[in-house]
């Protein structure tokens, strides 16, 4: 078998087979095909595409190209959560806690951020003593005990998915939304989950802009699921602005707190009780999401989401005092309002532009050697179609730097106010099964 005869046959559009997959994939992890063969590769696959059953074989063979995680001794099915990405995107703090608390073991293997704030370890880390190292039997014995735990993801997990998409990035293949689904269900198939609920967030803060790019990718990694054997479903969130109202590590924590004791910004809320009652049906736990999302507010409710997040912060080492004692987390040492400029309605709140200036305080990485600070971030007090007075607060500002006009400056560029009335965007657009 020849490179040279796998791109012709994708650059003339037909579908490439199992054995022709798994050559280059193994061949170019191994470093037997050179660079610029794949490249050509990958271009043709970027203006010819993939089949479904392509797209699903190119994601079990990037799977096979490294560690995968044997969830299998730990009892129940276990359900897995994805996000695209986007600027306050908190769920996960909430969600595990929150469906873990219905009895569904949730098994969770989490990242670092680089870009506006950190991941969900960065954010857990501002618990004090919480920690991520954690053996892989310590990981399954919390989750069988807890139903909950979350671990840092393992060094050798797909690393076909990450010599692809370090040559992607160099190539202009990126945006290709047959490698863009096989990426992310490469690694959550790796992970060892059962079922599988995607969150794909769509917007001027999402990596899909559209709706309709947002929901080709979603149908893609539904498709790719089910065809190798998750149980997967999708749901299309808006990220035109920043989810919920906190914008930094141990911020988003707090969030997560109120969010859990039923005293979280709606739209957080809301867009937790959806993935989680999906969650929920996926594990067996409801027959339907109406009966989940009941038994979900009612746990809210009655405090035991709330103690399952105490539960879950206790057995990986961290201070559960923070939980009933915010002011425990890491605090920054000045706090400014943003005041309003004029009166009228939000209009806009740029996601990514609000995002870049939570990253100019401390609270992303802007390279992976970047330090984080855990302290520091904004807090939004204004959400689209808000009314606003002139000099009322638009946000806070959480910093450990006394000069911070350039992020005052950055804000006031990504808050657009209108004089008009103005509508509030929609927070689920469509739900998407096989």
């Amino acid at each position: 078998m020849r490179m040279y005869d796998i791109i012709e046959k994708k650059r003339d559009g037909q579908a490439l087979s199992e054995e022709e997959i798994r050559f280059f994939v193994n061949g170019y992890t191994n470093g037997d095909i050179p660079d610029y063969q794949v490249s050509a590769l990958l271009m043709a696959i970027y203006f010819r595409d993939m089949t479904e059953q392509e797209r699903a074989l190119l994601t079990s063979a990037m799977v096979d190209s490294g560690d995968t995680i044997d969830l299998s001794a730990i009892m129940g099915i276990k359900v897995d959560k994805h996000s695209t990405g986007g600027v306050g995107d908190t769920t996960t703090l909430i969600l595990a806690p929150l469906v873990a608390s219905v009895g569904v073991p949730v098994a969770k293997m989490s990242g670092r951020g680089l870009g506006h704030t950190g991941g969900t370890i960065d954010k857990l880390e501002a618990v004090p003593g919480f920690h991520v190292e954690i053996t892989n039997d310590q990981f399954i014995e919390l989750v069988n005990k807890n139903k909950v735990a979350v671990v840092g993801q393992s060094g050798n997990l797909t690393p076909a998915d990450k010599k692809l998409y370090s040559l992607r990035d160099v190539t202009a293949t990126v945006n290709s939304i047959p490698l863009i689904a096989s990426s992310i269900m490469s690694k959550k198939i790796a992970s060892g989950a059962d079922a599988i609920v995607l969150d794909v967030k769509t917007g001027a803060g999402a990596f899909m802009k559209s709706y309709d790019e947002a929901k080709e990718l979603a149908k893609a990694m539904v498709s790719i699921g089910n065809r190798v054997g998750r149980n997967t479903m999708a749901v299309i969130s808006d990220m035109s602005q920043p989810l919920g109202n906190a914008i930094g590590n141990a911020l988003e924590v707090e969030e997560a707190i109120d969010t859990l004791k039923g005293n979280g910004p709606e739209d957080l809320t809301e867009l937790c009780l959806t993935l989680g009652s999906q969650m929920v049906v996926l594990a067996n736990k409801a027959a339907t999401v109406e009966e989940a999302r009941s038994i979900l507010e009612e746990n809210i409710s009655n405090g035991r989401a709330f103690e399952q997040f105490k539960t879950f912060l206790e057995s990986q080492g961290g201070n559960s005092e923070i939980a009933d004692d915010p002011t425990l987390l890491p605090k920054a040492s000045y706090t400014i309002e943003l005041p309003a400029k004029s009166s009228g309605y939000v209009d806009e709140i740029v996601a990514d532009d609000i995002g870049t200036a939570a990253m100019m305080l401390g609270a992303g990485r802007a390279t992976k050697e970047s330090e984080i600070d855990l302290a520091v971030g904004i807090v939004l007090h204004k959400k689209i179609g808000d009314p606003v007075q002139e000099g009322e607060a638009l946000a806070t500002i959480h910093t450990n730097k006394e000069a911070i006009d350039e992020v005052k400056a950055k804000l006031y560029e990504s808050i657009t106010i209108s004089g008009e009335t103005v509508k509030a965007p929609t927070l689920i657009y469509d739900t998407i099964t096989e």
